[in-house]
């Protein structure tokens, strides 16, 4: 798919499956997506690394696992860049599915305003252009912070995901021109 009325019957097909989240009246929820040059198993290749966030989110300083082993449960300590009305933030790993693809993670803390903060992230193959492309879709929930407006949230966290998700395309984009992806054959 390249785009056009079907890929958004697609992406209204995963949000429904994969990106349920059930707001309170103080939260705000919403999903982005994006289309990446690249392969799925590339993409996924970045976004499963909940241990090493920075290789493309370009808000991330640093980043320090607690405990041991990658897994469900997992807690990282993040850095953030300044700019930014924060410095750490302390995340946990809420689900990691390596054959649907799917990652989940909730803000359990930091210097932020980002209370009740959970995301879903999921990417899916798809053919942009003849060649293997993927579909990254991100949704988050929220809750809405005293003196902010939901409009105000949802622009700012959106923000966020935007440049995470265009970071996250440019670098698997530069891996694949690298890898020299095959064009699909059309039947």
């Amino acid at each position: 798919m390249n785009g056009g009325e079907a890929a958004g019957i697609t992406e209204a097909q995963y949000i429904q499956r994969h990106h349920r989240h059930d707001p309170r009246p103080s939260q705000c929820t919403s999903a982005l997506f994006k289309h990446v040059k690249a392969p799925v198993n590339l993409v996924w290749s970045l976004v499963r690394r909940f241990d090493q966030p920075q290789k493309y989110k370009p808000f991330v300083s640093r980043c320090v696992m607690r405990g041991g082993e990658l897994g469900i449960g997992s807690v990282r300590e993040v850095n953030v860049k300044s700019g930014l009305p924060a410095t750490t933030s302390t995340e946990r790993l809420e689900l990691l599915d390596d054959e649907e693809h799917i990652l989940g993670v909730r803000i359990v803390g930091g210097d932020h305003r980002l209370r009740n903060y959970s995301s879903i992230m999921t990417v899916h193959p798809e053919v942009i252009d003849g060649r293997p492309g993927t579909l990254v879709i991100e949704s988050f929930v929220v809750d809405v912070p005293e003196g902010n407006t939901r409009d105000e949230t949802c622009y700012f966290v959106e923000a966020l995901i935007r440049c995470n998700l265009k970071s996250l395309a440019d670098v698997s984009e530069r891996m694949a021109v690298q890898d020299r992806t095959e064009p699909i054959e059309r039947f």
